[in-house]
C-alpha cells in the first residue's frame, strides 16, 4: 500500500513540476516525459526484475529536474527491493539535433532488513554527462558516462564506481513512444522499457 502511495505521488507531482516551465532544448528532445514499465537486473549473483516509473521536468531554460521509482523481486525467491533516484540536470544545446547533458542525483537502495534484523539499505549519490539527440524525426538516443559512490549496504562505506548508460526513444507521434535504458556498472546491467508519455 505504501509503495502505490509513493507511485502515486510521483504520478502527480512529476506532470505540475514539467507544466511550469519549458527547457530550451534540441529540436525533438523532450525533457517534460512520464514513463512507466519493465525494469530488470542483471548479476553474478543472481536476477532480479519488477516495475519502474520514472519521470522529468523542466523547470528553467536548460534545466530540469528528473526522478525514478522501481520495486523488483530476486528470482525465484521472495525478498524484493526498492530504489529512489531524484537529482537535477543541465541541458545545452549544441546544434538543434543535439544536446550536452549532465545530471547530478540522490540515490537510495533499500531491501528491508535481513533474518538477523541488520538493515540492507544505503543511501548514495551519481553525477553523469554525455550526449542526447534526435537522430531521425521518431527516434532519439543518449549515451552516458557516470560515477556513483555512497554508503555500502548496513553503513560503511564503499568503493565509488564509473558506469555507462545508454538509452533509446521509438516515437509513435509527438506525445508517445517507447523508451528503453541499459545501465552497466561493476559487472551488473541494469534494465528499463515502456512506454513514454512527453509534452
Amino acid at each position: 500500500m505504501k509503495r502505490s502511495l509513493l507511485a502515486l505521488t510521483l504520478l502527480s507531482v512529476v506532470p505540475a513540476l514539467a507544466l511550469s516551465a519549458t527547457a530550451t532544448a534540441a529540436e525533438g528532445v523532450s525533457y517534460t516525459y512520464l514513463e512507466g514499465g519493465y525494469a530488470g537486473t542483471s548479476t553474478d549473483g543472481g536476477d532480479a526484475d519488477g516495475l519502474a516509473i520514472n519521470g522529468s521536468g523542466a523547470i528553467a531554460p536548460n534545466f530540469h529536474l528528473f526522478g525514478g521509482y522501481s520495486n523488483q523481486e530476486l528470482d525465484n525467491s521472495n525478498i524484493d527491493f526498492d530504489q529512489w533516484r531524484v537529482g537535477l540536470g543541465y541541458n545545452h544545446e549544441v546544434n538543434p539535433r543535439v544536446d550536452l547533458l549532465s545530471r547530478v542525483a540522490y540515490e537510495k537502495f533499500d531491501a528491508g532488513r535481513d533474518f538477523l534484523g541488520n538493515d540492507l539499505s544505503a543511501d548514495g549519490w551519481s553525477v553523469e554527462a554525455g550526449v542526447r539527440s534526435a537522430l531521425a524525426p521518431n527516434f532519439e538516443g543518449y549515451a552516458l558516462a557516470g560515477f556513483e559512490d555512497g554508503e555500502a549496504l548496513g553503513g560503511g562505506d564503499r568503493d565509488g564506481d564509473f558506469y555507462g548508460r545508454l538509452g533509446a526513444q521509438v516515437k509513435f507521434n509527438q506525445a508517445w513512444g517507447l523508451a528503453g535504458d541499459v545501465k552497466f556498472v561493476s559487472g551488473d546491467t541494469q534494465f528499463f522499457v515502456g512506454p513514454r508519455i512527453s509534452w
